[in-house]
């Protein structure tokens, strides 16, 4: 029996063929929306945004490195300036063989490890078309080789630009320091992007000190990449402004002066104008070249200098520690006249040693047969050690402690350089803090002529000196005199600071100290009467001599041979003329042995040198 035909419901069909013609035209009403909406956020609402971008893929902010300052002596001579060098570079996309190609190098210019692994960085962190630098400053001779044999060199040149130079090289090194790389420390506290195009920045010295100053400000140029980021040309450039040329207080020809007299022994030379605080004079001995730390100093120079007995790397005017000796003796008779202690005529018996009430110990006097009876002008100008053994027995170390403070000693002084030490001036409040240890009373007798644990800089010896030369004007010790920032711009005076000054009850306890120093240089007993013989000038001074190692009781030091280096260090202060005084000295020599044979004669050199523009010329005479 056949089925009977399903009939079709149309109406059926056209609810459901029109309900998914509304879901579709929905749908795609929807997608058109979304289209729509993203259109408008990326052209209307983000415009700035993506057009930013667009021109940032196109233009880019190249930094300007600003020519560093010039650093000139007070003179007029150069210390530090930027010479012509020439630089050897590589783009690594043009070097097809770049490691037989160094290879081949090497041979020639004598490349050091350190370079090649630098280098090796370099190429490794740079885009293959970035130029990357084998080695700074290349000589004059291994200039020419390479010019001779750049063909055999693809993608190497030479590339002119700017270096750091120090002229006077070790003679002022301690002063003026020197500019190395840019290291992560470095980094870390300073404006990097003012930095961003410099790769030096100052390590030591005034080049450190004054690093804003010197340095200048970055300059920026607009210029126009490709895809690749290659420059094709120019758009805009904001020059950068050069870093501020300084004009020191010192003074090269008394520094080159120093430095000749102390023959090649170390130590340090220090003169500084006590009116001011201009320092004219700054030299450790001996000393190193800062050149070779401008474009990285090689392994073996380095370990040679730090390891050197001789210590060049050591700057003993600013950190050397030493018992001041002998040169302490003013400030303590200063001491004895203020705390009413001590007549300048008062006499003390002197046979050669001195020893503490009860006790049978023996401190010994340098003269072995004693000075006999001497006041406080002889005392200064022999070198009475029992006259302040006594003295410093009748001050205290209390009240000795609180009259060298005054001076200064066994603080920084504040000079316009890093690294400066304080020393040591001993008292029984640091001896119960750092050893728990009780004072002694015959701690007391050897500071009173500047041994034990006193220790001193040679910087705040002649600072002492200088509040001496002024009678208690305490003005801190500077390099910096004025601060040259363009044409545009007027020269700036360095800021001068004083200290509170070191006033005494009576002014004429200034006079009687400075009459015995006097005596020290121009009496006929003094200790450097020699080196007063003939001055120029009148000028007053102390020697030292600071024992190194002890001797016992029963031992004459004098007879015995000792080893270089356990010799007596030599010292000696001095300031010149005796009214209005305009140079004070400190010199210190290590194991020089005697201040008034070795010191001595080294400050009359700086004295001499420094009155000598005053002689008049000679007058000619025809007849």
């Amino acid at each position: 029996m056949k089925s009977l035909p399903t009939l079709r419901n149309v109406d059926t069909e056209r609810r459901l063929f029109q309900t998914r013609v509304i879901v579709a035209c929905a749908f795609m009403g929807v997608l058109v929306c979304v289209i729509l909406g993203r259109l408008v956020f990326l052209q209307v609402i983000n415009h700035g945004h993506f057009t930013t971008l667009s021109h940032e893929n196109r233009l880019k902010i190249v930094p300007l490195s600003p020519p560093r300052g010039v650093i000139y002596s007070g003179d007029g001579v150069v210390l530090a300036e930027n010479r012509p060098s020439f630089d050897l570079v590589v783009v690594p996309e043009n070097a097809p063989e770049i490691d037989a190609t160094l290879r081949e190098l090497a041979s020639l210019l004598s490349l050091r490890e350190e370079e090649l692994e630098r280098f090796s960085r370099q190429v490794r962190h740079s885009r293959r078309f970035e130029h990357v630098t084998l080695r700074s400053d290349l000589t004059p001779e291994e200039l020419a080789i390479f010019s001779v044999n750049r063909f055999r060199f693809p993608g190497f040149f030479v590339e002119a630009g700017l270096s750091r130079h120090y002229p006077l090289a070790e003679a002022t090194a301690h002063v003026i320091g020197y500019v190395a790389r840019i290291s992560q420390p470095d980094l870390d506290s300073i404006d990097q992007a003012n930095y961003s195009a410099t790769t030096h920045i100052g390590k030591t010295g005034i080049e450190k000190s004054r690093e804003e100053s010197l340095h200048g400000q970055v300059g920026y140029q607009k210029v126009e990449v490709n895809a690749q980021g290659r420059i094709l040309r120019v758009v805009e450039r904001t020059a950068p402004i050069p870093g501020a040329d300084l004009h020191l207080t010192l003074n090269v020809g008394m520094q080159t002066t120093a430095i000749e007299a102390m023959a090649g022994r170390k130590g340090a030379v220090i003169a500084i104008d006590p009116a001011t605080g201009g320092i004219l004079v700054f030299a450790s001995t001996p000393s190193y070249d800062p050149n070779a730390f401008v474009n990285g100093i090689g392994r073996t120079l380095y370990r040679s200098w730090s390891t050197s007995a001789e210590r060049p790397l050591f700057n003993r005017a600013l950190q050397g520690q030493y018992p001041p000796g002998s040169t302490v003796k003013p400030f303590v008779a200063l001491a004895g006249l203020e705390f009413g202690t001590r007549q300048a005529d008062q006499q003390t018996w002197c046979p050669g040693w001195y020893s503490l009430p009860g006790t049978t110990h023996r401190y010994r006097d340098w003269l072995k047969r004693g000075h006999g009876h001497v006041d406080l002008e002889h005392s200064l100008a022999q070198s009475c050690d029992v006259y302040y053994y006594k003295l410093a027995e009748e001050l205290g170390i209390e009240r000795l402690h609180q009259m060298l403070a005054r001076f200064g000693l066994g603080q920084i002084t504040g000079v316009d350089v890093p690294g400066e030490g304080a020393a040591l001036l001993p008292s029984p409040e640091w001896k119960r803090r750092t050893r728990n240890l009780p004072w002694y009373p015959g701690e007391t007798l050897i500071a009173g002529i500047g041994q034990g644990f006193m220790l001193t800089t040679p910087l705040q010896l002649a600072y002492a000196t200088s509040i001496l030369a002024t009678r208690g004007e305490a003005m801190v010790p500077h390099f910096l005199a004025q601060i040259e920032g363009g044409e545009e711009q007027p020269p700036i005076q360095a800021d001068i600071y004083r200290r509170a000054s070191v006033d005494l009850d009576d002014d004429k306890h200034w006079d009687i100290v400075i009459a015995g120093m006097h005596a020290v240089v121009h009496g006929a007993t003094g200790t450097a009467r020699a080196s007063g013989a003939g001055s120029p000038v009148l000028f007053a001074g102390k020697t030292g001599t600071a024992q190194v190692y002890g001797v016992a009781q029963d031992v004459d030091a004098k007879t015995q041979e000792v080893p270089d280096h356990l010799k007596d260090h030599a010292l000696f202060i001095a300031f010149a003329p005796l009214d209005m005084p305009r140079i004070a000295i400190a010199v210190v020599v290590e194991n020089g042995g005697g201040g008034s044979s070795v010191a001595a004669p080294i400050a009359r050199r700086l004295i001499d040198e420094f009155f000598a523009e005053d002689e008049p010329d000679p007058v000619s005479s025809d007849g």
